[in-house]
């Protein structure tokens, strides 16, 4: 009887430590690492087991009857790693020389030590096996409490005879069913850390969620801003164009008019003046026209790239007869230079090429007061990754109003302009910068801009070699 007193009281204390280990689990341990989590079990377990020695049943002067190898058991379990569950069964054993140092302190060592060795070998099984939960537990269970009996049987200070037919009887049963107790009750701790564990990991996920969500929101709020803005743009847009097509229709239609009712009133000279402006009134409607129709193919995907040897000799000369003349009227210099190491004869688009340029010259002519313009064509090898590129590149530069470091990117888009008061002023659409670089994209190349607001502005076409 005092055997089973014992051992209920081993069994009261044991379900007292694991529920303060649980509290502190709960606020503590659970956010340390995973391999604190592990020493913080073993030690746990060692303590455990020096806990239950310490109220055993004392049979003799240095026999004590306990039942520290119930941790080990609940570690088998709840732990299956070899080396944890050694650890445990030694670290366990070595607590019994706390008692004394005495063959029984050493028997007891030595049963705990084997008694860790077993649960190791049990690991083995249980993290390979598909049996239940449960299975596990009761074979664990029957397997180290047989062993505690045969290691007594063989280690132990007291006869074996003795120790069969008077206290095994009694023991063996307790510990089996004490041990099956304690086991039920530890899976119900384990089973609300697990139930904890998912609320926290749920909750978690939700605040992830919920940020995910909000970054999401802020995204959208920007996306329906730039719609917001696009659209404006593109009534901006269809107002400027309105004005575009309607200035060199009235010159034609004007023009065409009064050349039909007076002409044989005019002098030659007026036919010819009047001529010429219907001739560049129709040329700057044909180049809107085209604008248009090359921003909706881009768009559409559509726009044939025809690639062929193109004359970068050329280029400089037919440039020159083209915008000499204006910039010459803006009282602006006009320079093209082109490097010794530039090979005479590429392969890309000739049209799409001399259009990208003629866009980009036209607009440095454009916004540019006084001072100069310039374009600079050269090679230059860049390195992307372990591959060096080698690229020609056309440098249109300028002395003109520049342009604002945040305007840099919304300036390549559609409709849009580095300042809506520039459209009226100096006139345009803003399409040529939009369709210039999707050609240059196209092309396998892309432009780059080097700008400050009133200090110039450099874009740059790189074409690949």
């Amino acid at each position: 009887m005092e055997y089973l007193k014992i051992f209920f009281m081993n069994t009261a204390l044991l379900i007292t430590l694991a529920y303060l280990a649980n509290l502190i689990y709960k606020h503590t341990i659970t956010y340390v690492p995973e391999r604190g989590k592990k020493v913080s079990w073993v030690l746990l377990a060692i303590f455990a087991g020096w806990i239950s020695s310490f109220f055993g049943y004392r049979l003799e002067e240095h026999v004590i009857f306990d039942l520290r190898f119930v941790p080990l058991i609940i570690s088998t379990l709840a732990y299956p790693h070899p080396f944890i569950l050694i650890i445990i069964g030694v670290g366990t054993g070595l607590t019994r020389l706390t008692f004394g140092i005495n063959e029984a302190a050493v028997a007891g060592v030595l049963n705990l030590s084997i008694l860790g060795f077993v649960c190791a070998g049990l690991s083995f099984w249980i993290r390979r096996t598909t049996a239940s939960i449960m299975n596990k537990g009761l074979v664990t269970i029957l397997v180290v409490n047989l062993m505690n009996v045969i290691n007594i049987t063989i280690f132990g200070v007291i006869p074996a005879r003795e120790y069969i037919t008077d206290i095994m009887p009694v023991t063996l049963p307790a510990g089996l069913g004490l041990s099956i107790l304690f086991a039920l009750i530890i899976r119900d701790f384990q089973l609300e850390l697990l139930r904890n564990g998912q609320v926290v990991r749920a909750n978690e996920l939700l605040s992830a969620q919920t940020e995910e969500l909000h970054k999401n929101k802020i995204v959208l709020e920007k996306r329906a801003e730039q719609l917001m803005m696009a659209s404006q743009y593109k009534s901006e847009f269809l107002a400027n164009m309105s004005h575009e097509l309607r200035t060199p229709l009235n010159s034609i239609i004007n023009l065409s008019q009064l050349i039909e009712e007076n002409e044989a009133s005019l002098t030659p000279e007026e036919m010819a003046e009047y001529a010429g402006i219907i001739h560049r009134s129709g040329e700057d409607l044909l180049t809107l026209i085209n604008d248009i129709l090359d921003l909706s193919k881009v768009e559409a995907g559509k726009l044939d790239i025809l690639k062929e040897d193109l004359n970068v000799s050329e280029i400089p000369e037919l440039l020159a007869v083209q915008f000499s003349v204006s910039a010459r009227q803006k009282g602006l210099e006009f320079n093209i230079a082109l490097h010794d190491d530039v090979p005479l004869v590429i392969h890309s688009d000739p049209q799409r090429v001399q259009q990208i340029l003629r866009n980009l010259l036209s607009n440095a002519i454009k916004f540019t007061v006084s001072g100069h313009v310039s374009l600079n064509i050269r090679t230059l090898e860049r390195k992307e990754g372990a591959l060096e590129r080698r690229w020609i590149v056309f440098d249109v530069e300028d002395s003109g109003i520049g342009i604002a470091a945040e305007k840099h990117d919304i300036i390549f888009e559609a409709f849009q302009q580095a300042d809506q008061t520039i459209g009226r002023k100096y006139g345009g659409t803003g399409l040529g910068l939009s369709i210039s670089n999707d050609l240059a994209r196209l092309l396998g190349g892309f432009i780059t801009l080097q700008s400050q607001e009133d200090q110039g502005s450099q874009f740059s076409l790189y074409l690949p070699l």
